[in-house]
């Protein structure tokens, strides 16, 4: 069943530098911005706010990066692998896995035997499980193993990866863990905190809304391959869609996932009287999403 006609999908598949380089400069005049006011509040009493405030804008590059591995972000190639690999680096995801494992999520997403981020991260059945995916701990701790691993070339833990993929993974990882301990050594060599005030500290205090962001996108909906009920749209507030780069248009998304970002807007004008899940916000689908049993 086509629910777009032909004419206006050319229409909205067609990708745009100029689309990607305005957000992309916005989205670096954010971080940039962010860190000055980490910088000025060191020292005051609303210096928590400012690292908040940073947090949210450093894990918003999630939304960069996703983007990028789709290669629609920008009309050229080059600038979505590079964007992909510097918005990546900044939540410490090494966009070349991301995009080994992001496809297969799309190729079977909701299959619980299949879907890589049902294999990794399952829905939490209890509130200790919810509260544990909000800490971000469990986040830490997979990108940290995938980087001791995943550069040794170890892909045991891993069997959705295809073993065509291996070498170059493990070189990316590797270009990954030589950056960060460039980023570390530079840092203490030259005395300076920046990094750790106005990246990694915001970071940790943004990671825990990325994750109840995430967690919205597929819990409770369909495990089958109806993309129109096991994906939901959350429309939320424009900061929230414009940071994510409108990642929360996500049934449409997983309907048409070469529809650049600033077309999915459209996309949802066309979708939204047939898609099973449209929530309107964030806090409400995950309230309606805690769990009920205690643990």
């Amino acid at each position: 069943m086509r629910l777009i006609p032909p004419a206006t999908l050319r229409t909205l598949y067609a990708k745009s530098d100029a689309h990607g380089a305005g957000r992309t400069a916005a989205h670096a005049a954010l971080l940039v911005a962010g860190g000055a006011l980490v910088q000025i509040a060191r020292g005051e009493w609303w210096l928590p706010f400012a690292l908040v405030v940073q947090g949210l804008f450093v894990v918003s590059l999630f939304g960069a990066m996703h983007e990028a591995v789709h290669d629609s972000a920008f009309r050229s190639r080059w600038l979505n692998r590079a964007l992909a690999r510097v918005a990546g680096l900044g939540i410490l995801f090494d966009a070349t896995y991301y995009r080994r494992f992001h496809f297969e999520h799309h190729r079977y997403a909701q299959d619980p035997l299949r879907d890589p981020e049902l294999l990794t991260a399952p829905p939490p059945r209890t509130r200790g499980e919810y509260w544990l995916r909000a800490t971000a701990l469990l986040y830490w701790r997979a990108r940290f193993s995938n980087l001791i691993e995943l550069s040794r070339g170890r892909f045991e833990q891993l069997p959705f990866i295809p073993a065509t993929a291996h070498a170059e993974i493990t070189r990316s990882m590797r270009w990954t863990a030589a950056t960060l301990i460039a980023l570390l050594v530079g840092s203490i060599a030259s005395g300076t905190d920046v990094l750790l005030w106005c990246w990694l500290l915001p970071l940790a205090l943004g990671l825990p809304f990325l994750r109840l962001y995430l967690l919205t996108e597929h819990t409770g909906c369909s495990e089958d391959d109806n993309g129109l009920t096991n994906t939901r749209t959350t429309i939320s507030v424009w900061p929230v869609r414009f940071l994510m780069w409108n990642l929360p248009y996500h049934a449409e998304h997983h309907l048409y996932p070469s529809i650049p970002f600033h077309r999915l807007p459209d996309t949802h004008r066309w979708l939204r009287s047939h898609l099973r899940h449209v929530a309107s916000g964030y806090v409400s689908t995950n309230r309606s999403l805690y769990p009920s049993r205690r643990a």
